[in-house]
């Protein structure tokens, strides 16, 4: 795992600019360092030594000098790889996974790619082509990102390492902002900056004196599905896991497990322990909340397996840390960004390599909206208006818990992805904890909905619900899941919170040959009934305590914004009463007073919302104004402790 950044240019690049793109993300590397320039390139490298460490360092070329290479991530095949590449005459220099990739690309042009199984963002720079090959992963989980300004394109594993060099790029999005409000999540190739660009998942852009172009190498299909029994699926289902994490423990450093107290995280671990038959080092982190506290469950589980188990309880101000988590994040953060940072700084002290169980829910069903969706049909069927007079009156008579999953808002949720239909639906079924169409409308400015408009900011996800490449509703809402919210959300948050403390996280779920393998199996084996992950408790219950199968689905972060509470009021009193987003004439401050009054006088539970448009604030402070981030966290602290929130709610 590393950082990579470059630049591409008719004229010389200066090495002084280029370090500077390096040391914005140096905590992704901070083992080493490296630089490569010649006419019209030049590439700069982090590394975090995780394979070959005596002689790994990168950038790196073939035997002539004429093909240059940078990797961030793991190519989990090199050795057999390599193994082809000797035979037919190739010759290496280090036993690093980064050295395969120059032959390979020699071999096979930019279609290279094809060839890899692993988790990657790669650099080849073709001097005698003069062409510039960027890659990303098949399921996007390393980072890369592009900008062309002027004659110049820069790359890099974060976007920091593009504005290090070139801040004029300081630009916010408003249809990124628009979308994130929306659903959470920036779908790729917008990023919050305007001018700057994700590359997508599976997929390589090539840049020469023709121009930028960018193409799919991989897709995931759904059709047809594998001719298997249940039995028969059961046992591949076992013997693709155990191959994948095999490779996920390739490793010349010591690897851990996150350990969660979930399924997929305990299955993960359990398969460890049975492959290796060693001792290993598992971490946990506590979030003190009631029945969704996941720590009892997770020692159950490093004690069935002989762990050696770390575990911490969310501590510390969450609130103050949000200045931290944009820096590295580069985008608003949500609540998993805060847990995962607390869990990754214990982690790192320990190992360098972490796996988890990050995709499960996307690959076997273990989702209840994946079952919850299908059912909404029957009630779509009443007429609309008889619906929403039903549904308004029933609401009020009953008790809102105030919490995201009480009956009262699983009504509301019901009544409104019934007023849409396909992949919409689905989409819908997620912005509702957001601001669906309906809040946008108090929320926008004038300004900003004229801006926005012409954008679908459901589309991305509603776009993949209804391709052809899957035709069960299920498949089709996971599809749309692993391809828009996964990379674009938690996978991207992962990687973001680890490396902070240069810790290389691994998630065998998404090997891509194990997804197509899921992709293929029945939709039953998924979802059955209201059974989520029907096949994986299957194959789970050979591993996993029964005690850890039977607990409800929980989600690490769920519980934050409940338990901050009323440390909301003291941010927003500071912040959002003096939004910069107000000032630009995109939201409305009426509306945010609103939200806030009925949130702490508990008429309606806002706390994701209010979540989301704090973080939209401290970003466009930290990123586009370059606040200090040191400065800004200690300001938050103060406030915080200075009495304006509830001690007993500030973690």
């Amino acid at each position: 795992m590393c950082g990579i950044a470059g630049i591409l240019d008719s004229g010389h690049i200066d090495e002084a600019v280029l370090c500077r793109m390096a040391d914005s993300i140096a905590h992704r590397g901070p083992d080493d360092s490296g630089l490569h320039v010649e006419d019209g390139v030049g590439f700069a490298f982090r590394r975090l030594s995780i394979i070959d460490l005596s002689t790994g360092a990168q950038p790196l070329s073939n035997e002539d000098g004429s093909v240059w290479v940078m990797l961030n991530g793991e190519i989990y095949n090199y050795r057999e790889l390599r193994k082809e590449l000797q035979a037919r005459g190739h010759r290496f220099r280090t036993h690093s996974d980064a050295e395969v990739l120059v032959h390979l690309y020699e071999e096979k042009g930019s279609d290279f790619v094809r060839e890899l199984r692993g988790m990657f963002a790669i650099a080849i720079w073709d001097r005698s082509r003069r062409r510039l090959v960027l890659a990303r992963d098949h399921l996007g989980q390393k980072p890369l990102y592009w900008a062309r300004f002027g004659e110049r394109l820069y790359f890099a594993s974060e976007i920091k390492a593009i504005l290090a060099v070139e801040p004029r790029l300081r630009e916010v999005d408003p249809i990124a902002l628009h979308e994130y409000l929306s659903i959470r999540v920036i779908s790729d190739p917008r990023s919050m900056f305007k001018g700057i660009r994700k590359l997508p998942p599976a997929h390589v852009l090539e840049a020469d004196e023709r121009g930028i172009e960018t193409r799919r190498y991989w897709s995931l299909n759904y059709e047809p599905k594998v001719g298997l029994s249940e039995e028969e699926a059961l046992e591949e289902m076992d013997r693709q896991l155990r191959e994948t994490i095999e490779y996920h423990l390739v490793s010349d450093v010591p690897v851990g497990s996150f350990l969660s107290g979930g399924v997929d995280s305990t299955l993960i671990t359990a398969l460890i322990s049975s492959i290796t038959g060693e001792a290993f080092k598992t971490f946990s982190l506590r979030v003190p909340y009631g029945k969704y506290d996941e720590g009892p469950a997770a020692r159950l589980v490093a004690e069935r397996y002989g762990t050696e188990h770390f575990e911490r309880e969310v501590k510390g101000n969450l609130l103050a840390t949000l200045p931290t988590l944009v820096q590295y994040l580069d985008e608003p953060s949500d609540p998993l960004s805060a847990t995962l940072y607390q869990l990754a700084e214990m982690t790192s002290r320990e190992v360098k390599v972490c796996l988890g169980g990050d995709g499960g829910d996307e690959l076997f069903g273990g989702y209840d909206r994946y079952w919850a969706i299908p059912q909404v049909r029957y009630y779509a069927l009443l007429p609309r208006a008889m619906r929403n007079r039903a549904m308004a009156a029933l609401v009020r008579r009953l008790p809102d818990r105030f919490w995201y999953k009480s009956l009262s808002n699983r009504l509301r949720w019901l009544d409104e992805v019934a007023n849409v239909s396909g992949g919409h639906r689905y989409a819908r079924s997620l912005s509702f904890f957001y601001f669906p169409p309906g809040r946008r409308g108090q929320l926008y400015t004038d300004r900003f909905r004229t801006d926005t408009d012409a954008f679908d900011s459901e589309q991305a996800i509603a776009a993949w619900c209804d391709d052809e490449s899957a035709s069960a509703a299920i498949d089709r809402m996971m599809l749309a899941d692993l391809m828009v919210r996964l990379p674009n959300h938690s996978i991207m948050v992962l990687d973001r919170m680890t490396m902070a403390h240069g810790l290389e996280a691994r998630s065998p779920f998404l090997d891509h040959r194990l997804t197509e393998f899921a992709a293929t199996l029945p939709a039953s084996l998924k979802v059955r009934g209201n059974k989520r992950r029907y096949l994986e408790m299957r194959l789970a219950s050979r591993y996993v305590p029964t005690e850890v199968l039977n607990r409800p689905k929980q989600g690490l972060s769920s519980p934050l914004p409940y338990i901050m509470g009323s440390a909301f009021g003291a941010m927003f009193g500071r912040y959002l009463n003096d939004s910069r987003l107000v000032a630009l004439g995109l939201l409305e401050q009426d509306a945010i007073d609103t939200l806030l009054q009925e949130h702490l006088s508990k008429t309606e539970d806002h706390a994701n919302r209010l979540w989301l448009l704090l973080n939209a604030e401290i970003w466009y402070r930290v990123k586009i104004e370059e606040q200090d981030t040191e400065e800004l966290s200690n300001e938050m602290a103060e406030l915080l402790e200075s009495g304006l929130a509830s001690p007993s709610l500030v973690l």
